[in-house]
C-alpha cells in the first residue's frame, strides 16, 4: 500500500487526506498544533465560541463531494441552516442593502439606488452563471492547469466570457451606482484578491451563492473540521497532532518522507497544505529547488492580511445580521492602501460575523458572540502589531460604539481576543502574515499559479489557498480534488467509484 504524508490539517489537507485514503493510500496527516483546523480553528472562552477564520458555507455540493469520496453523507455529520439575507451591507452614507438570492427583493432594493442598475441585475447574474458553469459545472476549477495545452484551450472561452477582465471593471459595465459596484465586486476580497485586478473569473462567486445558497453549520465552521476529522479516522487515516513537520526528505528527485519531532516517516508521496512559501523555503533544501528558488519565491505577490477581534458581549445587537459589512466612504483607494501602499489607513471597512444570530449555543443566554475582520496590509508594511494592536483595538471599539451605534459595547465585553498579521506568521507559518497566500491576480491564476504538483520534486503536491484554483472554502476543497487527480495519475491508479 502506497503511503502518503499530508502536512497541515486545514480544510485542504483534511479533504486531500480523505480523498486519498478513500483511493487506497495509507495516509498520515501531520498537524503542528494541538488540534486540526488550520485557519478554520476555533476559540472557546467563558461560554463563548468563535470561528477564528472561515465563517460561511457556500457550494455545499462541493463539501458533499468530500464526504461522498469516503462513502459518507454530509447530512449525517452537519446540520446546515440557510441564511437570509446572506449579508447586510451598511454603506458609509447610512443606506443599507440586504444581499440575498431573491432576485425580486434585490431588484426592489437596487431600484431605490438606481433603477437602471436594477434592470441590469438579471443580465449580470446570467453572465456570472456562465463563468460559474465553466469553473464548476465543466470542471475547470478541478482541472490541473500545469501545461500550456490546458491553458490554451481555456483562453478562448475565458475571453468570450470576459473572465479575464478585472472584477470591478466587469461589474462597472453593468452597474453605475458605487454601492452596487461594491456589492457585486467585493467577493474577490473573500479569497484575498484585489477586486480592481483580480480577474472576473472569480465573479462566479455571486452565482455560486445564488445557486447554492449561503449556509451556516450548527456549532460553527469548526463542526465541519470535526466532521472531516471523524470521517478520515473512520476510513483508516492517521493523525499526528503537536507534530510540526521540520523537513521534507528528497531522494533521487522525489519526496520520500517527512521528519516531524525528530522522527523520520518514510512515504511514497507528500501533500503539503502548509503555507506555500513556508513549504519551499523552510521544509525543502534549496539544492532541490531549480524553479522555486528563494529569489523566485520572493518575487511572488502575496495577498493581504487581516486584523481580527473576537468579542464575547453580554448584550445583543439585532441590527447586526449573521454576516454584516460596514463600509468606509473609500473603496478603490482603501484597497490600494492595503494591497499596494501597504499602510495602515485612518479609515477601515469591516466584516462582522455574529453566529449567535442563527445559533444561540455559540454564547451564553442573551449574549453575543462576534468577530470583527478588517483587511490589512501584509507584513511588508513594517507595522509593529505588538505595539499597534492595543491602540487599533480601541479605535475599532470606539467606532463600533460611537459611530456605528453598538450602544454600551465596551462596558458589556466579557471576552476580548485579538489576532493580527503577526499572529498569522507566528502561529500559522503564513508568509508575510498573508491570510490567503499567493494573491489571486491574472498573472498568478491558473497555469501562472503554483501548480498542484511540484515542478521541482517528484511525488510532492500542494493543496490550499496558494495553488489552483485558489482560496476560499470551495476553492480550497477543489484544490484537494485537483491534486487527487494528479496523484492518481502519477501512481497510475484509476479513480475508484464513489460509494455515497
Amino acid at each position: 500500500m502506497n503511503k502518503i504524508a499530508v502536512i497541515g490539517g486545514g480544510f485542504g489537507g483534511l479533504a486531500a487526506a480523505i480523498r486519498l485514503q478513500s483511493q487506497g493510500f495509507q495516509v498520515t496527516l501531520f498537524e503542528k498544533n494541538q488540534r486540526v483546523g488550520g485557519h478554520a480553528s476555533q476559540l472557546k472562552r467563558d461560554g463563548y465560541i468563535f470561528d477564528m477564520g472561515p465563517s460561511l458555507i457556500t457550494a455545499p455540493d462541493i463539501i458533499q463531494s468530500v464526504f461522498s469520496s469516503a462513502g459518507e453523507k454530509m447530512e449525517d455529520y452537519l446540520e446546515l441552516t440557510k441564511l437570509n439575507p446572506f449579508y447586510r451591507i451598511y454603506f458609509h452614507d447610512g443606506s443599507v442593502l440586504d444581499y440575498t438570492d431573491d432576485a425580486e427583493a434585490m431588484k426592489r432594493q437596487m431600484a431605490e439606488f438606481n433603477p437602471d442598475d436594477a434592470d441590469n441585475y438579471d443580465r449580470f447574474i446570467e453572465e456570472s452563471r456562465e463563468i460559474y458553469n465553466a469553473v464548476i459545472r465543466d470542471g475547470l476549477g478541478s482541472t490541473p492547469f500545469m501545461d500550456w495545452g490546458t491553458m490554451a484551450s481555456f483562453i478562448p472561452r475565458a475571453l468570450k466570457l470576459k473572465a479575464l477582465y478585472p472584477a470591478h471593471s466587469f461589474v462597472k459595465r453593468h452597474f453605475k451606482d458605487p454601492r452596487h459596484q461594491f456589492a457585486f465586486s467585493f467577493h474577490p476580497l473573500f479569497i484575498g484578491g484585489n477586486p480592481f485586478r483580480a480577474p472576473s473569473v472569480y465573479l462566479m462567486i455571486p452565482y455560486l451563492e445564488k445557486a447554492g445558497g449561503v449556509w451556516f453549520a450548527k456549532g460553527g465552521m469548526y463542526s465541519l473540521v470535526q466532521a472531516f476529522e471523524k470521517v478520515f479516522r473512520k476510513i483508516g487515516g492517521e493523525i499526528h497532532t503537536n507534530a510540526p513537520v521540520e523537513k521534507i526528505l528528497v531522494e533521487n528527485g522525489e519526496a520520500t518522507g517527512v521528519r516531524a519531532n525528530g522522527e523520520v516517516f518514510a512515504v511514497n508521496g507528500v501533500v503539503s497544505n502548509a503555507d506555500f512559501y513556508h513549504t519551499y523555503s523552510h521544509l525543502i533544501d534549496e539544492r532541490y529547488r531549480s524553479k522555486w528558488t528563494s529569489k523566485k519565491l520572493d518575487r511572488v505577490d502575496y495577498s493581504m492580511s487581516a486584523y481580527l477581534l473576537y468579542l464575547g458581549v453580554k448584550k445583543q445587537y439585532p441590527q447586526l445580521k449573521h454576516h454584516t459589512l460596514i463600509l468606509s466612504h473609500r473603496y478603490k483607494e482603501l484597497v490600494k492602501d492595503i494591497f499596494d501602499n501597504k499602510i495602515l489607513p485612518d479609515d477601515f471597512s469591516m466584516y462582522l460575523h455574529v453566529p449567535t444570530r442563527t445559533d444561540a449555543s455559540m454564547a451564553p443566554e442573551g449574549a453575543e458572540s462576534m468577530y470583527v475582520l478588517i483587511p490589512e496590509a501584509n507584513l511588508e508594511s513594517g507595522i509593529d502589531w505588538e505595539k499597534m494592536a492595543p491602540l487599533y483595538t480601541e479605535k475599532v471599539l470606539k467606532f463600533l460604539e460611537n459611530d456605528f451605534g453598538l450602544t454600551d459595547l465596551r462596558e458589556n465585553i466579557e471576552v476580548q481576543e485579538v489576532f493580527t498579521p503577526q499572529d498569522f506568521l507566528d502561529q500559522r507559518n503564513s508568509h508575510l502574515g498573508s491570510a490567503w497566500g499567493v494573491e489571486p491576480k491574472l498573472t498568478q491564476t491558473a497555469i501562472f499559479r503554483p501548480h498542484n504538483r511540484s515542478e521541482d520534486i517528484g511525488k510532492l503536491y500542494f493543496v490550499g489557498a496558494s495553488t489552483h484554483p485558489g482560496a476560499g472554502v470551495p476553492g480550497v476543497l477543489l484544490t484537494a480534488e485537483t491534486t487527487e487527480r494528479v496523484v492518481l495519475e502519477d501512481f497510475n491508479l484509476q479513480t475508484k467509484s464513489k460509494r455515497a
